[in-house]
């Protein structure tokens, strides 16, 4: 039987979402709970890799798994597991659905905040200075007009290619936070970051709109800049299909 899992975790104290070496990481500890509470181990299947430190509020596993499934699953499983992460559902699916590449799209906010706040620290980017909104908007759509995005990503990746289809990029204010949001069908390692962290350069006119268009069509990531952390980055959600939904709650 295949199954889906829903999660939502802070990031701050993993070294990311899947397991690494010599590291722990967020599917590290669900596959310890899932041991403890099932008594059998579980090989997971990430729907979308989140760096160090980088927080989600939904995000997706997907394991097979022959044995009968614990009747209290979810319960159990946040019972065991930290407190930074919690098991929002347990989905039966089709064994041929895929959590990663049923994915139609992933939603990510990048949240700045630029007056002193400690109950922001630690999910927000303190960012001081004065920034043109309109400029950050106008580099935001920018994008769309591009696919190649391989000035936004880190090196020693392993992926063919670095073509990304933006669907949604805009800045827009929520309470004290200044949020960047941008939804892709695919994202590179360390794309959001380092597309908030250029465009606040252009923000703070450091960077043209010009400057950022040759950015990207260079394809060169020692021009774009990586400077922001993943403290202040959440996956917001992950999108599939209308037939794959059905089978559970988004």
């Amino acid at each position: 039987m295949r199954y889906f899992l829903e999660l939502s975790y802070k990031g701050t104290n993993y070294s990311g979402f899947q397991t690494q070496q010599n590291a722990n990481t967020v599917q590290d500890e669900v596959e310890k709970a899932f041991k403890i509470l099932q008594r059998a181990p579980v090989m997971l299947t990430g729907s979308s890799r989140t760096d160090a430190g980088v927080h989600a509020l939904q995000n997706f596993f997907h394991f097979d798994f022959e044995d009968k499934i614990h009747p209290d699953f979810v319960y159990k499983m946040n019972a065991i597991l930290p407190d930074d992460i919690v098991i929002r559902g347990l989905y039966p699916v089709g064994a041929e659905q895929h959590s990663r590449f049923d994915a139609l799209s992933r939603l990510y906010h990048y949240y700045i905040y630029n007056s002193k706040n400690p109950f922001l620290e630690d999910r927000a980017y303190y960012f001081p200075y004065t920034i043109d909104f309109d400029k950050l908007q106008q580099a935001a759509q920018l994008l769309f007009g591009y696919n190649d995005f391989t000035s936004f990503s880190k090196r020693n990746t392993q992926v063919k290619t670095f073509q990304c289809v933006i669907k949604k990029s805009e800045w827009f204010w929520e309470k004290d936070c200044l949020v960047y949001r941008v939804e892709a069908d695919r994202f590179l390692r360390g794309m959001v970051r380092a597309l908030t962290a250029t465009m606040l350069k252009v923000g703070r006119g450091k960077l043209t709109l010009d400057d950022l268009r040759q950015i990207i069509e260079d394809k060169d990531n020692t021009k774009a800049h990586f400077d922001v952390p993943g403290h202040g980055l959440f996956l917001q959600q992950v999108i599939f299909p209308e037939a794959l939904k059905k089978n559970f709650t988004l």
